[in-house]
């Protein structure tokens, strides 16, 4: 415990530094007018509104990524590995991070040229940014489980034919159609066990941790996919979509507002103006800080409905109770935080709560 504590508390301080050198950053390239100077160069290299933006964008992605770089390396490489739960060779671990890095920045520059692209061409360009950015958020939640999972796991059928057939059968059981069991080589990355139903459709399918099944009993296993077996007889992806929906067509409205106000502030062209891409990033900044404690709220009310159907399925507390303990043990887990961070940070209720809420429960 004393370790979790300790692994957790220097996670929220690299956390918070590399927010505040993203901030920095930010307020320093608009402050001292390099934002309009990147976007002086880049309209010196090309007419192109399009290639303008790109320019901009990673002419202030490769700054910011460059500035944060030990922060990143600390967070997900050095202090994993100083804990214990990452043994994967450096070069693998780089090139798991190189393919992340590429889909998000394929993603976001994606996200920038369609936003600008649609700035330059209306008014109401936050509504139709966040009706594209929406539909994306759909599509790439049915093909994670077959284009993205992939490029970092290697997934082979459950062998096991007996448990197999019992998490099948604990699906069908919830009415959850899933097109197989697949187990994920975890282990030559990491301690760490969990598992999860993804996709949607025809896409569904049950993905377990190889750690998972060396590590917990069968009733246990169980226990932890009825969880995951209740997000989806709650609905919660399309619930969680649709939250996302409102939030994203909030943050697109009050970006707008953000990015309009910055026109005269900075000495913008206009609202389409290159040069307004830091200060756009820094307003998107802000509603992020401001919108994690209500996402987060949001996920651990549907987090605490997933523990009672799972306690309800399987009529076992006790394998609950257990497979929490393991899961503690292993994803170094911070039991009891304080109350604040909970609610900000936070996705899924404190362990403890979880722990009581089973001891508590009629099964």
């Amino acid at each position: 415990m004393a370790d979790a504590d300790r692994y957790h508390r220097f996670q929220l301080w690299l956390g918070l530094l590399g927010f505040t050198i993203s901030v920095a950053y930010l307020l320093a390239v608009l402050l001292t007018g390099a934002g309009h100077a990147v976007g002086q160069w880049a309209a010196r290299v090309t007419p192109a509104a399009w290639a303008q933006v790109a320019l901009v964008a990673l002419a202030l992605g490769f700054g910011h990524g460059a500035l944060g770089l030990l922060v990143t390396l600390a967070r997900g490489y050095w202090l994993p590995r100083r804990f214990g739960l990452l043994h994967q060779p450096p070069r693998a671990w780089l090139a798991d991070r190189l393919k992340a890095l590429l889909i998000a920045g394929a993603l976001g520059f994606a996200a920038v040229e369609i936003a600008y692209a649609l700035i330059a061409l209306t008014p109401y360009w936050w509504l139709l940014a966040a009706a594209v950015f929406f539909a994306v958020q759909i599509a790439l939640t049915a093909v994670l489980p077959i284009w993205v999972v992939p490029l970092f796991y290697r997934l082979s059928p459950l062998a096991d034919a007996e448990l197999r057939e019992r998490l099948l059968t604990l699906a069908r059981r919830a009415h959850v159609d899933a097109v197989g069991v697949f187990v994920a080589d975890q282990s030559r990355k990491s301690r760490t066990a969990n598992a999860a139903v993804v996709g949607i459709g025809r896409t569904r399918r049950i993905i377990i941790f190889d750690t998972l099944l060396s590590s917990f009993t069968p009733e246990e296993i169980e226990s932890v996919l009825a969880h995951e077996l209740g997000h989806h007889v709650h609905g919660d992806v399309r619930r969680g979509l649709l939250v996302q929906g409102a939030l994203l067509l909030l943050t697109a409205r009050l970006a707008a507002l953000g990015l309009d106000a910055g026109v005269p502030l900075l000495g913008l062209a206009g609202p389409a103006d290159p040069a307004g891409l830091p200060w756009l990033a820094l307003v998107l900044l802000a509603l992020g800080l401001i919108q994690l404690p209500l996402g987060n709220g949001f996920s651990r009310w549907i987090e605490r409905q997933a523990d009672d159907f799972a306690l309800a399925t399987t009529g076992n507390a006790h394998a609950f109770i257990g497979a929490m303990e393991r899961l503690a043990r292993l994803n170094l887990a911070e039991r009891r935080p304080h109350r604040l961070k909970e609610i900000i940070f936070f996705s899924h209720p404190a362990l403890e709560r979880r722990i009581a809420r089973a001891r508590a429960s009629p099964v």
